[in-house]
């Protein structure tokens, strides 16, 4: 099994080949929260994840005729840059499996490092069928994602950072996929801290981890947010370091990541995919668990496509009221558009679309049904919008 010693010498490898990454307090997370809130920022590595220190290691723990063979990986996303990069640097072939669906910019980015990509199947478990055909085909070593002792020892580098710079850490929480980076971090932390309380994340929709340690039979999902967890099958090696060094496993839902995404954003102004922000979205959920404690959360990676980021913060706004979708019926008369529109003004909204419907509407022949979106500053806000509008002899509601 794993141990503290392959992960300090797994510390001593990854020396000048990745970031150590700063571990600092969120004053207003801690104050939102009411724990003491530390961030390690893994979304600052050259590939924006974690997943780099797992891949140098285990590409360093290579013998020399495996390097000059070469080595092929699966991977979606984070481990495909990790091990592209650093075998690029290390001058070793790497061919990467990607399924078809995988996005163009994670596919180009993977390639600009290097490594062949190969697309192929509809799921992740047609891709890696086919990766270990080829490794087999070709001779390759193969690099697996989290289910790697090389691997697992590589992610555990991150907890003895952590303890390093906050020795006094009560607990950690991060995130869960197949159980690779949660499996060296408890190790360590272990190690390092026998009393500390080492907490693992998984999505409702992929809690696989949760249903190995605990029995269940939790159904699995199709997709989620946090796709950097969405794995079906808990690692066989993963699960032995959790059921052994883990102390507790929590499930949260998609809303509770997207929550905890845009407050990293707006908050620290710092951008975190799904899978990384579980951690947080973890901890504003279940915070009476943590109150008054001394928490660190690995803010594992950053790499969340462009229109995904836009749509959680679209979302985002609307829960919060910044952004409000309102419904106004009116005689339908000259220069009414205008007069409701003055009145939002004046209230304080901006407008941000308009739609008059004439047509699809049980409004009498003579009244008219005009939709808006508004900007405005928070839930009471919109209400006071709807007041202003209301007091001026119109029927206006939130939609």
């Amino acid at each position: 099994m794993l141990s503290y010693s392959d992960i300090q010498a797994a510390s001593q490898r990854l020396r000048d080949h990745v970031l150590r990454t700063p571990c600092v307090e969120s004053q207003t997370l801690s104050h939102i929260v009411g724990a003491q809130v530390f961030l390690k920022f893994e979304n600052l590595q050259f590939t924006a994840s974690f997943k780099e220190r797992g891949a140098c290691n285990r590409l360093q723990l290579l013998t020399t005729e495996e390097k000059a063979r070469g080595v092929i990986a699966m991977s979606a996303g984070n481990h495909a840059q990790g091990v592209a990069y650093h075998a690029q640097r290390m001058g070793i072939r790497a061919v990467i499996v990607m399924p078809r669906f995988t996005p163009g910019v994670k596919v180009e980015r993977t390639r600009g490092f290097g490594a062949e990509v190969v697309l192929h199947g509809d799921t992740l478990e047609a891709a890696r069928q086919h990766a270990y055909a080829l490794a087999e085909a070709q001779n390759l070593t193969f690099v697996h994602p989290f289910d790697d002792e090389g691997v697992a020892a590589g992610q555990g580098t991150l907890a003895m950072e952590m303890l390093a710079d906050q020795h006094d850490l009560d607990v950690l929480i991060m995130g869960i996929g197949g159980g690779g980076l949660i499996a060296g971090v408890a190790t360590a932390a272990k190690a390092l801290k026998p009393e500390i309380h080492v907490v693992g994340v998984q999505t409702e929709r992929f809690p696989s981890m949760v249903n190995a340690i605990e029995g269940k039979d939790l159904p699995i999902g199709t997709s989620t947010i946090a796709e950097g967890i969405a794995v079906a099958t808990a690692g066989q090696i993963t699960r032995e370091i959790v059921r052994e060094h883990v102390d507790e496993l929590l499930l949260v839902d998609e809303g509770d990541i997207e929550q905890a995404v845009l407050m990293l954003l707006e908050i620290e102004k710092t951008l975190v995919e799904g899978a990384g922000a579980a951690g947080l979205a973890a901890l504003i959920r279940h915070k009476n668990k943590f109150q008054g404690k001394k928490v660190g959360i690995v803010l594992s990676g950053g790499n969340i496509d462009p229109l995904l980021l836009a749509a959680i913060i679209e979302r985002g706004m609307a829960r919060s009221g910044r952004l409000a979708r309102i419904r106004v019926s009116a005689r339908d008369v000259p220069g009414v558009l205008a007069r409701i529109t003055a009145l939002v003004a004046e209230a304080g909204a901006n407008i941000e679309e308009v739609h008059h419907q004439r047509a699809f509407t049980m409004l009498a022949a003579q009244n008219v049904e005009i939709d808006f979106v508004l900007q405005t500053r928070n839930l009471q806000h919109v209400e006071q919008v709807l007041q202003v509008l209301r007091d001026a002899g119109m029927h206006a509601e939130r939609v």
